[in-house]
């Protein structure tokens, strides 16, 4: 397209400030072209289109390829690209999503005076073009701005303030009226037609464009076989709930991707929304859960039963869609936010605000650490470790509910010296959340619930930095997994003893800060009839007994017998099989035979890669992670353990790799960074999947599909 570079995974034009040239209008060379930047797709397009809506960017071209002409360059003649030595660059597969390597300096020297590209000088055409086909490029060049506008995140509806010489326009009106200027007669002529009806049409052309993404998207995943089925964090847009919907899978060039297919409507009650979800990414989206492997979600707040509430459907109707944990958020963070008790979302609620405060300035954090200092002036090195805290996403770490009870008192008084705000150092705004904090962190409920959460997932801790380390020390987190799972046991089936040192715990915190021990109001309120109860009994059943139990019951709902087996796989990654020196070919052969090509001779292969990667030398470097492994030029000759690699590489509790992350990075950038007043459902779909090329004559046949007329 205009926008950007027509080579695969290039971003020459959009993320950086290469000059694009049209393809030739020439149909050999134009042929030359496509072949050289392995764009076969387009091979049956004629070389006049692709001149008009294909580009190619200065880096795939020699120095000596390109002629400078006063403040412009231009190619030569026979100018033919030859510049393809980024390994990223030569994938044919469109879900590679890697940064193309940067130029070398002699190709640095040789495109300094480079500005911006003149175009090839047109010819003029004999033949005037059909009432049908000029309607088609009129539709393709509407479609040109739709996406052009969506994938940059500009709305193209979204309408600036009126000036004293003009109203105000639409974004896409404003670029429609800037390629009419530029002397797109056709596109002039076919408006003038449409204009009156146009707006009525435009959110109908918006979803045609996502639409077709989303098939092209489905195309690649349904592709490639297994995947698995993962939701975020529902999202509010246009005061609507909406659950983010990915998958995860292993491409045609053995690489972990992750694709965003859009937001689907959550709103309903619990058995009506989750089977509208699924019938919707089934029946109207058209993904085949049949090949679906593997499920996570994420999950917090009032809508967690919700959440669970689909995934249960999801297991019922595909059984082969295994329960997982989600890879972005530590073990112990998402044990408290699968919890629907008050006391946990209320600790879970004050964690997030308090990360959103301290994230509005650097000078807030600068000033807490020096509460710190002074409350632990006696204690330099405590000290010391806390503030350190501070300059991380504690909030977000393995052990939050330690830190959080660490930094209790200091954190308390602090605020409550924001809140007071004597010397007016703080905008009333900050002075308010400080307040509405320090609220929070004087609740009972909230002191005895965080002492659970810190004393039940220390139980856990270890077992979740695992997960996030590399294949083997997953596979050690998968073997431990059953033991702690005792530990737990043991703890709630010794709960009053438990329970008698944690609120002791509680008390001696609350005392300190003048907090007072009482059962909430929330619940006297709703139990008003019943025998008045001491709190110490109620935090004993509500608090300590139900925190236990709910980590317990999630925990084994998560890693279930069939995930464990999965996960202990992974010790075949080669540097995980040098470094164990121990053989389980009959566990994994049992797990995995369904999924191999040939079930026969998969105890052999096992072994002969067994044998291949138990021994190195010093100078070798085995590889320690599923992508690494998947990548190996030895892959090929271990069909049944490629399978198997690629079967575990879309486990959802796996991390992945920032190359592979991206599209959720994008994702969580646009939910975090857009106003949300600005949000639109699918702008941010077409934004997000920005790097998904569109052939804009497929696009006008999608559109003329939905309505002939």
């Amino acid at each position: 397209m205009l926008g950007h570079c027509a080579v695969p995974n290039c971003t020459g034009g959009e993320a950086d400030s290469q000059p694009l040239f049209r393809f030739p209008l020439d149909s050999e060379r134009c042929k030359q072209w496509l072949e050289k930047c392995q764009r076969e797709d387009l091979i049956d397009k004629p070389a006049e289109q692709l001149y008009k809506y294909e580009r190619l960017c200065g880096k795939h071209f020699q120095p000596s390829a390109i002629d400078s002409e006063g403040q412009g360059i231009v190619l030569k003649d026979d100018a033919i690209p030859t510049i393809f030595d980024s390994p990223e660059m030569s994938q044919t597969g469109q879900g590679k999503r890697k940064e193309v390597a940067k130029p070398n300096e002699k190709e640095t020297k040789g495109r300094k005076k480079m500005k911006k590209s003149e175009p090839e000088p047109a010819t003029t055409s004999t033949q005037p073009l059909s009432e049908e086909d000029e309607n088609r490029e009129y539709l393709k060049s509407v479609f040109e701005i739709i996406l052009l506008l969506g994938g940059h995140n500009v709305s193209p509806t979204y309408k600036g303030e009126d000036s004293e010489n003009s109203p105000a326009q639409t974004n896409f009106q404003a670029l429609l009226d800037y390629r009419i200027q530029n002397g797109d007669e056709p596109l002039r002529k076919k408006w003038d037609e449409n204009k009156e009806k146009f707006p009525d049409e435009l959110d109908n052309m918006i979803d045609v464009c996502e639409q077709y993404i989303r098939v092209k998207l489905l195309e690649e995943v349904m592709q490639n076989g297994p995947f698995s089925l993962i939701t975020d964090e529902l999202v509010v847009i246009s005061g609507e709930l909406f659950l983010p919907i990915f998958v995860r899978f292993v491409d045609k060039s053995n690489s972990q991707q992750e694709n965003f297919l859009g937001l689907v409507s959550f709103t309903g009650e619990e058995d009506v929304v989750a089977e509208k979800v699924l019938n919707e990414i089934t029946e109207k989206w058209g993904l085949k859960m049949e090949q679906c492997k593997g499920q996570a979600h994420s999950c917090s707040g009032t809508h967690s039963s919700k959440i669970k509430k689909f995934a249960a459907k999801v297991t019922e109707k595909f059984p082969a869609a295994v329960l997982a944990i989600r890879s972005t958020q530590t073990l112990n963070i998402s044990l408290a936010n699968s919890m629907p008790l008050s006391g946990v979302q209320l600790v879970m609620a004050t964690l997030k605000n308090i990360d959103t405060f301290f994230s509005r300035t650097p000078l807030l954090v600068a000033e807490f650490e020096q509460a710190i200092t002074l409350f632990y002036e006696d204690r330099t090195e405590k000290a010391n470790v806390l503030k350190g805290y501070c300059q991380t996403k504690w909030t977000r770490s393995h052990n939050v509910f330690e830190i959080a009870v660490d930094i209790y008192e200091s954190l308390l008084l602090w605020l409550d010296s924001v809140n007071d705000n004597e010397d007016v150092r703080w905008s009333d705004q900050v002075a308010h959340e400080a307040m509405m904090i320090s609220k929070s962190l004087t609740d009972f409920e909230f002191i005895m619930t965080l002492i659970v959460l810190k004393n039940i997932t220390a139980l856990t801790q270890a077992v979740g930095k695992n997960l996030l380390g590399n294949s083997g020390d997953v596979s050690r987190a998968a073997s431990s997994l059953p033991a702690v799972l005792q530990s737990i046991k043991e703890v709630a089936d010794n709960i009053d003893v438990y329970h008698e040192f944690w609120y002791e715990e509680a008390t001696n915190i609350a005392a300190a800060v003048d907090v007072v021990v009482k059962v909430p109001r929330s619940f006297l309120r709703k139990h008003s009839e019943s025998v008045a109860i001491q709190p110490e009994n109620y935090y004993k059943e509500y608090v300590s007994f139900a925190v236990v139990s709910g980590v317990y019951n999630e925990l084994s709902e998560v890693f279930s017998e069939q995930v464990l087996k999965m996960l202990k796989g992974l010790a075949l990654v080669p540097a995980a099989v040098e470094q164990n020196k121990t053989k389980s070919d009959e566990e994994c052969v049992e797990v995995f035979k369904n999924d191999v090509p040939n079930a026969d001779s998969f105890s052999a292969e096992l072994n002969c890669w067994w044998v291949k990667w138990s021994k190195k030398t010093k100078q070798e470097c085995f590889p320690s992670n599923i992508q690494d492994t998947l990548q190996l030029a030895d892959m090929k000759f271990f069909p049944n353990m490629l399978a198997v690699f690629r079967l575990l590489a879309i486990i959802p509790c796996l991390s992945l790799d920032s190359t592979s992350n991206v599209v959720y990075q994008r994702f969580t950038r646009y939910m975090e960074e857009v106003p949300d007043k600005m949000k639109s459902k699918s702008i941010a779909f077409m934004n997000i999947n920005s790097h998904v090329q569109s052939d804009l004559d497929s696009v006008v046949d999608l559109y003329i599909a939905n309505d002939p007329k």
